[in-house]
């Protein structure tokens, strides 16, 4: 694909899977009128829902989804590749999965992604989450091509674990995605520096599409989608926490030229950890 302008769709996804499917369809809409040729929403785009027997009720199997529908017609419609950041989906097993999805311009589905690190939690101003007491965890990376480009999943909470990331860039990854719900509390003290830094440490661009403002079901998330080039550079960023479209020209090339300027996934190397124990755990400075 070359050269292309993305997308990051901000949002404040409520309780309504309906609602937000067609918030979504307008901040998509607005996003191709730019020119963007990819446009990511965020984590959760169906709905953000607290309440465990509520969102029990509310979510439902993939093929019935409306934000996963919404996505399949918009994508062909627009001739676009259309991230959905992840929404809540219903197994086969009766389990729930934080799922990403990404459709092609033809409205095909090229590829889905299970949130794999799950946010438990307890901080300082009394939030408490547990996410694996409604969620299954994926067990996958996951990279795709689009048009030419590889990308890279991760949802939210995947951000902080580094390796995953270090993963998918060894695999062929020059675009890395975190669409998120961060906290307000969160957002304000992490959020900049481990985009910022994911993206540095892999010579990759980083495309993070939020989740912004106070929700239905309560909770208060930190917005500031952000775009970040692999030199570390923001490009792109939504200053606020209000719904909107931020998009940045992405430029693949500029990843092989950070990695060509400080080659640290060729210079990686195996190691062992001297913990003063009999067992010496050995760890992969690259993927292999």
């Amino acid at each position: 694909m070359g050269v292309f302008k993305a997308a990051a769709v901000q949002m404040r996804s409520g309780t309504s899977p309906e609602r937000n499917a067609a918030d979504m369809e307008r901040l998509v809409r607005d996003a191709a009128h730019q020119g963007a040729t990819y446009v990511q929403t965020p984590e959760m785009t169906g709905a953000l829902i607290r309440d465990k027997q509520a969102g029990a009720a509310a979510f439902t199997t993939e093929d019935k989804d409306v934000v996963v529908a919404t996505a399949r017609r918009l994508a062909k419609e627009l001739g676009i590749f259309l991230h959905v950041g992840s929404t809540a989906i219903l197994r086969a097993d009766g389990k729930l999965a934080n799922r990403a999805f990404l459709f092609s311009p033809d409205g095909a589905l090229i590829a889905g992604y299970d949130k794999i690190h799950m946010f438990d939690v307890d901080l300082d101003n009394g939030e408490s989450w547990r996410e694996s007491a409604s969620y299954e965890p994926g067990t996958e990376a996951v990279v795709t091509d689009i048009g030419g480009t590889r990308l890279g999943f991760a949802v939210c909470y995947d951000l902080r674990f580094p390796q995953l990331f270090r993963a998918e860039a060894m695999a062929g990854a020059e675009v890395l995605t975190v669409p998120a719900a961060f906290t307000r509390q969160t957002g304000e003290a992490h959020w900049h520096v481990l985009l910022r830094a994911r993206a540095i440490e892999n010579g990759a661009y980083v495309i993070a599409a939020a989740q912004g403002g106070l929700h239905e079901d309560g909770r208060e998330t930190y917005g500031h989608s952000l775009i970040v080039d692999p030199w570390g550079r923001i490009v792109a960023e939504a200053a606020h926490d209000e719904p909107g479209v931020t998009v940045a020209e992405i430029d693949p090339a500029q990843s092989l030229a950070a990695r060509r300027k400080i080659p640290n996934l060729k210079n990686a190397r195996d190691f062992t950890v001297n913990a003063g124990t009999s067992e010496a755990p050995r760890f992969r400075g690259a993927a292999s």
